[in-house]
């Protein structure tokens, strides 16, 4: 276990050089091409000041893992054995929907759509179709476990039931990470912080290679957040949202402890009810809000938090619950 977690973590440091090397230029490239943050002019007026601030920064972690991923499976056929072939599946979903966030950001900045982006219901049906053939390839060609109850040691098989239940939550954790993705630093820390703990359980469920990809991008996560914290150089756009909600979500599937990702992944959870919420309300009362705006950190924002307060505490938050799932996974 000693000898796995040193190799887990220098991965996870490689990464995070290549991220953050490459950082710089990718931040100069964005400013050339004018890929700039538009701003909603009903957000909270401390957010203009960020107009411009180039975005689709999900390339920088997303290029980094799989460059990663590629060579070290390319090094397995050598019998060095640093990478399984089923870590493929977390880096395709990532890719995929990393290009579909990057056609969204790049309709919103310099496309016909500039300031909306992608149609809502065009890219909902993408993702839906996207999480329908990786929900089926996770049934049919993966030998990973289907679902843990807490405390229970057996996984239990859900049959053809499995295949819509995974493709809700691929679909619904890459919105989820997609709404927290509103403050400098909080999507990246939110989302880094879940694939630790799911890295965590990988390990601890002898899954050494899901483990290996979860700490790869967790090290291009921190490379990331280099020029992501505020006052934030770079945004991560859909690019990187869309993404990550996607890959933490089949992370958590192939753990088979996927129940858990509602604790463990707290914040974007939340952050979606909140939207949620506020939009069933408005139509229920005719106009009247729940929240001062949604998503959820919004609402802090507009109660007097400044930005880092806000994403200093969710993170806080993030990290106790995502320790309480793991902490239920070794009960």
């Amino acid at each position: 276990m000693m000898q796995e977690t040193s190799i887990t973590l220098t991965i996870s440091m490689l990464s995070f050089m290549m991220a953050v090397i490459w950082g710089g230029p990718l931040k100069r490239v964005l400013r050339t091409l004018k890929i700039g943050k538009l701003i909603r002019v009903e957000g909270p007026d401390r957010h203009i000041t960020k107009m411009g601030t180039p975005t689709m920064g999900g390339v920088m972690f997303i290029l980094p893992v799989i460059l990663i991923t590629i060579l070290f499976n390319a090094a397995s056929l050598f019998g060095l054995g640093l990478q399984s072939q089923e870590v493929f599946l977390p880096m395709l979903v990532m890719l995929v929907y990393g290009i579909l966030g990057a056609v969204d950001d790049w309709e919103g900045v310099r496309g016909p759509r500039r300031g909306l982006g992608m149609r809502a219901r065009t890219k909902f049906i993408l993702q839906t179709a996207i999480a329908l053939v990786v929900a089926y390839f996770l049934r049919e060609n993966l030998t990973v476990p289907q679902l843990f109850w807490p405390g229970v040691d057996t996984s239990f098989n859900l049959g053809y039931f499995y295949i819509p239940i995974a493709a809700f939550i691929i679909v619904g954790g890459s919105n989820a990470v997609n709404f927290t993705d509103g403050l400098d630093g909080l999507a990246g820390l939110i989302s880094a912080t879940a694939l630790l703990a799911y890295g965590g359980i990988a390990l601890l469920q002898g899954q050494v290679f899901l483990a290996r990809f979860c700490f790869t991008l967790v090290g291009a996560l921190f490379g990331f957040l280099w020029f992501n914290v505020h006052p934030a150089e770079m945004f991560m756009g859909d690019a990187g949202s869309l993404s990550l909600g996607a890959t933490l979500s089949v992370v958590a599937l192939m753990t088979g402890q996927w129940l858990l990702l509602p604790v463990i992944a707290i914040i974007p959870v939340s952050e979606t009810l909140s939207v949620i919420l506020q939009i069933a309300y408005f139509k229920l009362t005719h106009g009247k809000r729940l929240f001062k705006m949604a998503p959820l950190h919004h609402h802090f924002e507009l109660l007097g938090w400044s930005e880092t307060q806000v994403v200093q505490r969710f993170w806080l938050v993030s990290l106790l619950f995502a320790m309480l799932g793991v902490a239920i996974v070794l009960a």
